[in-house]
């Protein structure tokens, strides 16, 4: 369930999303690293989740709270761990109530709850989620869509990591002290280099293909180079470990056809 084409981001979808907030790329990079470590699908494909049990519960009006206390819950928290396991917790959910399930869950890059669909221009959650699954054109997209429509731009602009933070994260942003990572993560970027979104392709496709790239994060490491061999010498190309087009290309179209 849930599995896309996971696409990974792109240069347009980077442009695209600085232009329409008028943010540079360095504070945009930021809030992707602290809201997903920088990646919105999982090995397996399927989009990055976290299923939130006090929405499901709002959503609901408590119906389930008896008989699903971890997933229907009137307080946030109880998540366990992240991954996989967010997705066991969607699918229970969902065999109680699928639209209230999807709504009460955030996704992709930015995190994007399902409820705010509409708000980030999709007819409907199944919409989102549709997208959600595909690429993190999409995820992205819909996290500057949010962005913009609740007027946080300005916060990006001039680095106000302390009001972007409530507005984006919620008020109990400072116990997980989003606006320190936020501002930490920004000023990494603004030092530089941006990750290379090339790197980073390939890193989200040999991880597809089940290979241990330490990440996906843009970065050139040891693990990424030694998952690149593994790959050239498999397809039969040179194993020169370097992301040449011939490799790059060859890792697009062993995962997605």
């Amino acid at each position: 369930m849930f599995e896309g084409r996971g696409e990974p981001l792109s240069e347009d979808g980077l442009k695209d999303a600085s232009k329409t907030l008028e943010v540079e790329l360095p504070a945009l990079w930021a809030v992707m690293t602290v809201e997903t470590k920088g990646c919105g699908f999982l090995p397996d494909r399927r989009p990055l989740v976290l299923f939130e049990r006090h929405w499901f519960h709002k959503l609901t009006a408590g119906k389930f709270d008896a008989v699903a206390p971890d997933l229907s819950s009137p307080t946030a928290g109880g998540y366990g761990a992240a991954g996989t396991h967010q997705h066991d917790r969607l699918e229970r959910a969902i065999q109680l109530d699928r639209l209230a399930a999807l709504q009460s869950t955030s996704w992709g890059l930015g995190q994007v709850m399902g409820f705010n669909a509409s708000a980030v221009g999709f007819t409907d959650v199944e919409a989102m989620v549709t997208a959600m699954c595909e690429s993190e054109d999409a995820q992205f997209k819909g996290m500057v869509e949010f962005t913009k429509r609740q007027g946080l731009a300005k916060y990006l602009q001039r680095e106000d990591w302390v009001s972007f933070a409530k507005s984006y994260n919620g008020p109990d942003f400072q116990k997980n002290e989003y606006d320190s990572k936020l501002a930490r993560a920004n000023a990494r970027f603004r030092v530089g280099p941006l990750p290379d979104l090339q790197v980073r392709a390939a890193q989200l496709y040999l991880s597809f293909l089940g290979y241990n790239v330490g990440g996906v994060d843009g970065w050139f490491g040891e693990k990424t180079q030694k998952a690149l061999i593994k790959f050239q010498s498999s397809k039969g190309l040179s194993p020169t470990g370097m992301l040449d087009d011939a490799t790059l290309a060859s890792l697009r179209m062993t995962t997605q056809g």
